[in-house]
This record gives structure tokens, sequence and C-alpha cells, in this order.
């Protein structure tokens, strides 16, 4: 045992490490070999990790995307209003009595006997006698009622039009755009703000929010951003400290019902099918791909 004990002892230990046999997976057991180059990139990664963020070539903005959902439900299509005759159908053919339906009954029974010739008043109960109209004048009631009820109107040509509305098309879902100064243009977008050292995206999401011109109580989805949107600046205004910007979409619901906006404030509430003329082709195509036609 002292023999071979002396030779492993007598070897380098980069050769007694290389001893050690291979995983069937390819794989090394045993210790790493480190480099310089491995050392140089370690060192890299540390010295990328602790420059500050300032310093990167995007600027980063935080956008929301404001969703009022349907306040009220959408019209049935032709299949859905078949669906819901025969359903309707179906419960009534399997459904009980109803305790109106079984008092109809009773009262008809009743009423009945009275005109029987061998009648005889004392069998009935005084007040019960009473009812026997009663059932069918409360149907009567009901009915009045119901003919001179009516029905909100669904479609508001006074409301609907006005794109400033947060009440408009009730029955789709609303996605909030303001007028933003970018560069020397003035364009349609998603509220967004420039992000601030020190804060969180989720944090310029909800700054963005506030100011607006109109205050909107929100709920944000998440802490995570749905989606980014990314453009350079022209050739001209290119620096290798700034190359252009990145815009992270966070996504919230309209908690509250927002206050009445003017025309001045520079608000829109719109529906998907009314984005295309304001908001420009590649940017409303990364919007698209987060909204939800609920």
């Amino acid at each position: 045992m002292a023999a071979p004990c002396g030779r492993m002892a007598s070897r380098s230990v980069i050769r007694f490490l290389r001893t050690f046999p291979r995983t069937t997976s390819g794989m090394s057991v045993g210790f790493r070999q480190f480099g310089a180059s491995s050392v140089y990139r370690a060192s890299h990664r540390a010295q990328s990790v602790s420059e500050p963020v300032t310093n990167a070539p995007y600027r980063l903005c935080a956008a929301v995307y404001l969703q009022r959902l349907p306040v009220i439900s959408a019209d049935c299509t032709a299949i859905e209003q078949s669906f819901r005759e025969m359903m309707h159908q179906l419960e009534l053919e399997k459904s009980l009595l109803s305790d109106h339906e079984l008092r109809l009954i009773e009262d008809a029974e009743r009423l009945k006997r009275k005109q029987a010739e061998d009648y005889d008043s004392d069998e009935e109960d005084g007040p019960m006698d009473q009812d026997i109209v009663l059932a069918q004048d409360l149907e009567d009631s009901w009915e009045q009622k119901f003919r001179n009820f009516q029905l909100a109107p669904r479609v508001r040509d006074d409301v609907d039009t006005d794109l400033s509305s947060v009440q408009r098309c009730l029955t789709d879902p609303l996605v909030l755009v303001a007028e933003q100064k970018v560069g020397d243009q003035t364009l349609w977008l998603l509220p967004q703000t420039q992000w601030q050292e020190g804060e969180v995206l989720r944090q310029t999401a909800e700054r963005a929010l506030a100011s607006l011109p109109v205050g909107l109580k929100a709920t944000f989805l998440g802490n995570a951003p749905c989606g980014v949107y990314e453009y350079k600046l022209p050739k001209p205004l290119r620096t290798e400290s700034s190359l252009g910007t990145k815009v992270f979409f966070f996504k919230a619901v309209l908690s509250d019902n927002a206050p009445a906006a003017s025309p001045n404030d520079g608000l829109l509430w719109l529906k998907r099918s009314e984005l295309q003329p304001y908001l420009k082709p590649a940017y409303r195509t990364k919007v698209e791909k987060f909204i939800l036609d609920l």
C-alpha cells in the first residue's frame, strides 16, 4: 500500500484530478479547472453589474395600459340566442310548479267548488275565502308594472360618440390613450413617463397615471410588465449613451368611475377597433398583443 500511495503523492494535482472517470453524459466529475479567460469573464460580469443604470444606451419609460371593463353584457348572437331559448324550454319542461302556480290551482279549485250546486260555505275558511281572486290580481298588477317598465337604452348617441367620455360603449372594453409630446412631435400614446433613479418600473407607471389631468383610480395587475416597445432615435441624434427608448407596459383596470374629462385634457377612451387612426402602426402592433377583448 505504501508504494501506490507514494506514486499518487508524487503526481501533480492536475494529473491527479484527470484520473477521475467521466460520467456517461459527458460531464466531468470533480473540480473545474479555472483559466485566465474564466477569471476575466467573472470580473467583467461583476464590473457590468456595478455600472449605474444611467449609463445604459436606452432611456427607460413605463406606460399604463388602463382598461375600462364592460359595464353591461353584450348583445347575444344568433347562436347564443337560440341556445338561450333551448335552455329556457328545457328548464320549463323539467321544472316543478312554483308556489304562485300552486296557489292559482288551489284558487281555481276553490272557485269551482263554489260554483257547484252542492257547495257548502261552512267548509271554506273565512280568511282564505278572500284569496280566491288575490293571485290573479297579483298577476294583473305585475303585468301592468311590466308594461310600464322601460329598459335603459343600450346605445346612446349623445355619449357613445364622445370619445373623451368613459361612459361610452358600455358593452365594450375601452383603452385610455393620452396626447403626449415626444421630442418635437405630439403623439397619441398610452400614458407614460420616464423612469427615475430609485424607482421600480411599476412605481413609474403609477406616477404616469397620477400625472394625468384627471384623477383616475386603478388596480394594477401585477408587478411585471406585460409588453415592451423599443424604438431608436434618428441616426443624427444617436450617441453612445443614448440610442433610443424602451417603454415597458403595465396592465391596470379602472376601479372607480372616472370623472368627466374635457376635450382639452387630451384623453380618449377608445375601443380596440378605434386605435388605428391614433396610434402609429409599429406601436399599435405591440399594444394589440396584450389587449383582451372581454
